[in-house]
């Protein structure tokens, strides 16, 4: 159809559609004016961001984190809710993203960095599953759950510019900002929590945000300031004037670097809130990495790492550091053993250790029976019954440390489809922080210091939960855009 016909059609029903725009407009008013306000005002703010995705795929991966992560809260508290409503605007993001590259005859074909160790880590997955403990239930959500992460991560990649980066980080802080506020509501203005989550000798209750639990809650909260940390560190040094890398606009700068700030305080109030050992000792060691990563010399940057040990080490031992924090830290090491521990006797101040050190030991047993491909993957709770210990007989859900988990979910092929994987990630993200400049190389900092925070804490816990692993693909996707690789082929380079 010629453009002449088209603009004559357009002109021709002009007033039809205004007029049916007008009745729906109409309609949907009056329809609102009959709900509670609370509820009008979610209604109309979930409709504009339908229509935002609609305008740009990114902004529905946004909402979807945003709404993502209210899971556990929804679930709990608001059950006439959906609690996966994060998912749908996940899925309306992929549905727009395919329909503008289809429209634009435009549909990238992509094959950014880390596509292939991550479809690796998929294969492994899913060989995992050719003879699980529990398919329907367990083992497909969680592949699904990885699955999102490789088509959140394909979006970012192939629709992030350069330019796009300096909203995409102010809005993931933004969501980590909301998270961090409602924490520290419950921290010290609520009055009233959980009793388990009373921190001992305070009338204080640990921060756990929308997550339900305030060690998935840290471990989301370090990895978003360590991106934090990461931009406004490099920021500091070198400022706008380095070649090779995206630049704010005069106007935007310094509302930019004041959110920055802001988010940094807010976070890391949050993070000692939560009281999460495992999120302190994760954030600790993503501070570690990112100061070896922000000289451009490395023997600086380990100067550096030499010079917080010696600060630390100091503030130690002329006592500043409270002791509530320091025993919190090192209270753990008392009972940490590496035997069998059906033995062991259970006391108060042994408990929590000793119920990591069972999940674990179960996890090795599940391995030893299960040795390359485990007992399926999102099979370690339904297979833990028949290999718990005798005076832990109720499982945890998983493992409490992800490499375990994973080597009695997937064996020796899935655990080292995974190592290969977030390897490749590290590899790539030090490229990045060597070959970049300005907000880019801050923000491969920062990731560094997320992968970090990730991989350490994981060690004590499971942070792909609470849908946190829509933040995992969200970010990355932003490392290619860091990296700028080469033009992705089109449909309309092909034909």
């Amino acid at each position: 159809m010629s453009h002449a016909r088209t603009a004559h059609l357009l002109a021709w029903n002009g007033p039809l559609v205004t007029g049916v725009g007008l009745a729906l407009a109409l309609t949907g008013g009056l329809l609102l004016a009959q709900l509670p306000p609370a509820t009008a005002a979610v209604l109309v703010g979930l409709t504009g961001l339908a229509v935002g995705t609609l305008a740009e795929p990114l902004i529905g991966l946004i909402g979807g984190l945003f709404l993502g992560l209210l899971r556990a809260y929804l679930q709990a508290e608001v059950p006439q809710v959906p609690a996966q409503i994060g998912h749908l605007f996940v899925a309306l993001a992929l549905a727009a993203h395919l329909a503008r590259g289809l429209v634009r005859r435009d549909l990238r074909l992509l094959h950014p960095p880390l596509l292939l160790p991550l479809v690796g880590f998929l294969g492994a997955a899913w060989l995992s599953l050719w003879d699980p403990v529990d398919l329907t239930v367990y083992g497909l959500p969680e592949f699904v759950k990885w699955i999102e992460v490789l088509l959140v991560f394909l979006i970012v990649a192939g629709r992030a510019r350069s330019r796009h980066l300096p909203w995409l980080v102010a809005a993931v802080l933004a969501v980590g900002a909301f998270q961090a506020g409602v924490g520290l509501y419950q921290f010290g203005l609520r009055g009233e929590g959980p009793e388990h989550f009373l921190v001992p000798g305070t009338e204080f209750y640990r921060a756990y945000g929308t997550f339900e639990q305030p060690n998935p809650y840290g471990g989301y909260i370090g990895m978003t300031l360590a991106l934090a940390v990461g931009v406004i560190a490099e920021k500091g040094r070198h400022g706008d004037t380095e070649a090779g890398g995206p630049v704010l606009s005069p106007r935007l700068r310094v509302p930019f670097l004041l959110l920055i700030l802001s988010a940094i305080l807010v976070l890391g109030a949050a993070l000692a809130a939560s009281w999460s050992r495992g999120a302190w000792i994760g954030f600790g060691a993503a501070l570690t990495a990112m100061a070896v990563a922000l000289p451009r010399r490395s023997r600086r940057g380990v100067l550096l790492v030499g010079f917080l040990a010696t600060l630390a080490l100091a503030l130690h031992a002329s006592g500043l550091l409270p002791s509530a924090v320091l025993s919190r830290l090192t209270d753990f090491a008392a009972g940490l053993r590496l035997e069998d521990v059906r033995g062991v006797g259970i006391s108060d101040a042994n408990y929590a250790v000793i119920e990591r050190l069972a999940h674990w030991q179960a996890a090795l047993e599940m391995w030893r029976y299960h040795f390359w491909t485990g007992v399926g993957l999102g099979g370690y709770e339904p297979a833990y019954p028949r290999f718990a210990l005798i005076n832990w007989p109720f499982g945890l859900g998983h493992a409490h440390n992800i490499y375990l988990n994973l080597l009695a979910e997937t064996g020796l092929i899935g655990l080292a489809a995974y190592l290969l994987f977030w390897g490749d990630v590290f590899r790539q993200t030090w490229r990045a922080t060597r070959r970049t400049a300005r907000l880019g190389r801050g923000l491969a900092i920062g990731l560094l210091g997320a992968w970090t925070h990730l991989a350490v804490h994981n060690l004590f816990d499971n942070l792909y939960v609470n849908n946190a692993h829509l933040l995992i693909g969200l970010l990355l996707g932003l490392l290619p855009i860091v990296l700028r690789p080469k033009p992705a082929v089109t449909l309309s380079s092909i034909q």
